[in-house]
Formats: C-alpha cells, structure tokens, sequence
C-alpha cells in the first residue's frame, strides 16, 4: 500500500489561494512589499507552489501563461486536468495525490521533469505528445507488468527513470528488462545503470528487442507515410483543391443518393456510367493542377510584396537613423559629455539651438513616417489589386471547370432518363429483362416513379456539385479578404508604434534639455 495524503475538507483553487501562494513565494523584503502594493500579474508568473493545500480539483490556472514549474503534490487530486493552457510548463510534480489515470497532459510538448510519485496509476499511457521528457518518476504506483516498458521506448530524451515501489519492481528481470528495453536510460530509480548490465541484458533480450525494433521501424515507417499524406493534404487545402486529384467528388454525388445508385445499375448503362465518371475525374484533375499552380502564383505575389514592403521600411529607417545620429553627434557633448560652460549666456544660446535642432529633427522623422505611409499606402493598393485579380483569375477559370462538370451531369442525366422511359415502355409491353432485380423492377411499373426517381438523383448531384463549388469560391476570397484585412491592420500598427517610438525618443531629449537648463540655475 502506497502512503497517500489525506484531508478532511477538500480546497478549491480560486483566486485568493493563487494570490496567496503568488506573494508567498514572490521577492522579499523591499522588493515583496512594493510587489504585494502593486500587485504580481499571473501572467508573470513562472513557478507556482501549491502544495500541501487539501487541493481535490486543478482549476483557474488559465491564467499562469508563463508558467515552467508548478509544484502540486501532496495533495488530493483524483484527476490530471486544467493544465492545457500551460504551454510552456518544463516541471510538473503531481506526486502524492490520488491519481488512478495519466490523461490531460497533451499539451504540455516542453515537459522535461514529470513526477507522478505515489499514486494509484496502473498504466504507463497518454504521454505521447511529451516528446521532451528527460526525467520521469512513477514509482510507488500500481504498475503491475513489465511489458508495459516498451511504451517508454519512444521518448528518446528520456534519461531517469523512477519505478520503485510498483509490483513490477518485485519482478526478477525488472532491472535487466528495463536495461536492455530503455538502452538511453541512464539512471533507474536514482541509480547509475553500469555497462555490464546493459551487455547482459541486451543478449538476455536480443530476440525480443529485435522483433520490437522492427515492429517498430515498420510503425516508423506508417507514421512517415501518413505525415506524407498529411503535409500533401495541407498543401492541397491551402490551394482550395483538396480531394479533387481523383473520383472524390464523383463518388460524393452517389454517397447519399439511394436512387442513383439503384438506376446505376440499369442494363446497358455501365459503360455510360464509366465514361461519365471518367471524363469527371479528367477535369477535377485539371481544377487540382491549375489550383496547385496557381497557389504558387499566390505565394509569388506575396513574396514579393513582402519583399517590396521590407525594403521601403529598411529604406525609411536607414534615413531616419542617420538624422538621429547626425543629430546626437552635433549635440553629443551636450547630453553626454558633461560640459563645463560658465557663461550662461552661452549656455543659453547652445541650448536655444539644440532646441530648434530637436524641433527640425521632430519635423523630419515625421515627415519621413508620414512619405513612408504613403509609400505603404500605394504598395499595399497595388498588392491588393494584384491579388484580386489573381483570384478573379482563379474562379473564372475554376467555374469555368466546374461548369462543364455540370454539363456532364447534365447530359448524363438526359441519357439516363431516355433510357430508363425505353425500359419503361418495354415492361408495358410485357418485355422484361430476366437480369433486372425485383426492387428495379418496381421502379419501372409507373412512369412517374421512374422520372421523380431519375429528377432526384439529377438534383442531389448537381447540389453535391454547387456545394463543392461554393465551398472553393468562399475559402478563397475569405482568404483574399483576411489577407488584405491583416495587412492593413499590419500597417496601422506600425504607424502607430513607429509614431509612439518617435514621441518618446523626442520626449527623452527634451527631458534631458530640461534638466540641463535646472542645472544651470542652481
């Protein structure tokens, strides 16, 4: 039995604890008095101690953005949870709780340090995306089996290991299985694992840990292979193609079309049928090609006004720089090298100029962001114009696609219909085709039937074909829209930090003037 902390009146993690625990462990003296005057924002926060606080629930630290270290043991927490905004959390100690699960941890990709010390853990899983743990201490839990081990296999930074306490640790090869399985593991349970364990170990294990590392080379290799896929798909969704490489969107108009697939089956139409769907594919094909090369246009056109943008901005900088320094070396005796002038009225008259100089130069780095903006102002019109012309391009010639698609459809369904009335008109007749299924058959008994069936089929593909359509032409001129939008919300931005920037920098001389000129009449 592993020794869990109990407490009689669970604590609940609200506002007050956290301000509490914050101060407590903030600055001391001077420095802890101004802080706990002004308060620590959360946000700031980078360890967080909340130990020993009867805590039964992690909750409200959305807050702790900045968050590395947070030390939650001995408590009586039954479940990781709340821990998803702590993005940048390196250490988490969640030892001595009543933890039965590892869960909740997902978000948590810099975790080095993880203690989940004497709990009720029966299962090593759910630590996947811990893709940086160095330290990991599960000892005194319920792990009960050694073949659990291989699980930690894929953290290669993995370097101790803490174990004791769990049945499997009473196990004859626990410390042999465990070498030859974890052959990067170089501390198990805060020891040093010498070579000549390794050595034995790996020939005690040498089959299983082959059979194990194939398995896994050949797990390696699906997962490369469904990483492949996905950067192929993100690459398609990015130029509004996606699953149009193929009978995708021709297989979609039958995937809820219970009528079309029963007419499919219509004698004498499987070649119709396989022509239709191949001249489908042909042109969802050219729409694929032409989105992919157009999306390279895409990226052109933005790289060059990136471009564009960076050297006007470089260009402005540069000139205002030098003013500033040409403005700081005539006056640099003034603000940095302590002068001695004893005759005020030369002081005075050295002052009044420097005076007139910050007010030229205020003029001139004002003058130099308002050509800049104007500058920004007609780059920005012309990569907006050059864009929506780009996407106007596109859709005309994806609509374009898209409509003789709608032909196809259009003429398939006037030769569906033909045929089926001919077949109608046979079984009126008396003429029936021994091939047909019963449930076909009744569908030619009544005239109505056959065109309300043929009709629905008809209008349930070409919506599958708008919809598809739609889709396309949305995404990308919310794409258009958003860009356009960002850059010039970009833009004012800039204008208005770079006109702070100057504001201040303008305002520190004078002060410094101000204090030269106090300095004088003392």
């Amino acid at each position: 039995m592993s020794w869990v902390y109990e407490a009689s009146e669970p604590s609940v993690i609200d506002n007050d604890m956290l301000k509490s625990a914050v101060e407590e462990q903030g600055p001391e003296e001077e420095a802890g008095r101004i802080a706990k005057m002004e308060g620590i924002d959360f946000k700031d926060v980078v360890s967080l101690r909340l130990d020993f606080k009867n805590i039964l629930k992690i909750d409200n630290l959305w807050q702790f953005h900045s968050l590395t270290k947070l030390q939650l043991d001995n408590n009586i927490i039954e479940k990781i949870q709340g821990l998803s905004s702590l993005v940048h959390l390196v250490w988490l100690d969640l030892s001595f709780n009543n933890i039965e699960k590892i869960e909740g941890l997902d978000a948590l990709t810099k975790m080095q340090d993880l203690s989940l010390y004497n709990n009720r853990i029966s299962l090593i899983e759910n630590m996947d995306s811990l893709k940086n743990l160095q330290v990991l201490s599960l000892g005194n839990n319920n792990l009960t089996s050694l073949e659990n081990i291989p699980y930690l296999r894929r953290f290669r930074f993995l370097r101790s290991l803490s174990l004791k306490g769990n049945p499997l640790s009473e196990d004859e090869q626990y410390k042999m299985y465990i070498a030859a399985h974890l052959p990067d593991l170089v501390y198990l349970d805060f020891r040093l694992l010498d070579e000549n364990i390794r050595d034995i170990a790996k020939i005690k294990f040498q089959y299983s840990i082959e059979e194990l590392g194939h398995n896994e080379a050949l797990e390696r290799h699906k997962q490369e292979n469904e990483d492949q896929k996905q950067r192929e798909l993100d690459a398609h969704k990015a130029a509004y193609v996606e699953f149009l490489n193929g009978p995708a969107l021709f297989e979609s108009l039958y995937a809820e079309d219970p009528d079309g697939v029963r007419l499919s089956t219509v004698p004498g139409l499987a070649d119709i049928m396989e022509e239709y769907k191949s001249k489908c594919v042909a042109i969802c094909q050219s729409i694929f090609e032409y989105g992919l090369s157009h999306h390279e246009k895409r990226q052109a056109e933005m790289s060059v006004f990136n471009e564009c943008l960076q050297e006007a901005k470089m260009e402005n900088q540069q000139t205002a720089a030098k003013k500033i320094q040409e403005f700081e070396e005539k006056h640099y005796e003034l603000f940095y090298g302590n002068p001695q002038i004893a005759d005020s009225q030369v002081l005075d008259s050295i002052l009044f100029k420097c005076n007139e100089d910050i007010l030229q130069l205020t003029d001139s780095l004002m003058l130099l962001e308002i050509q800049l903006v104007d500058q920004l102002e007609e780059i920005i019109k012309d990569y907006e114009r050059n864009i929506s012309d780009l996407v106007s391009v596109f859709l005309e010639t994806v609509q374009g696609l898209m409509a003789q698609i709608r032909d196809l459809e259009n003429h398939h369904n006037e030769t569906l219909l033909d045929i089926c009335i001919k077949i109608h008109e046979k079984f009126m007749r008396g003429e029936v085709d021994d091939d047909m299924s019963d449930d076909l058959r009744m569908l030619f008994l009544d005239k109505d039937t056959v065109v309300n069936s043929v009709g629905a089929s008809h209008d349930i593909h070409l919506l599958k074909i708008d919809n598809r359509e739609d889709e396309l032409v949305t995404k990308i001129n919310n794409w258009a829209s958003n860009l356009i939008q960002k850059v010039q919300s970009d833009e004012v931005v800039r204008n208005r930090n770079r006109v702070t920037e100057i504001s201040k920098y303008i305002d520190h001389l004078r002060d410094e003037l101000d204090s030269l000129e106090m300095n004088e009449h003392m």
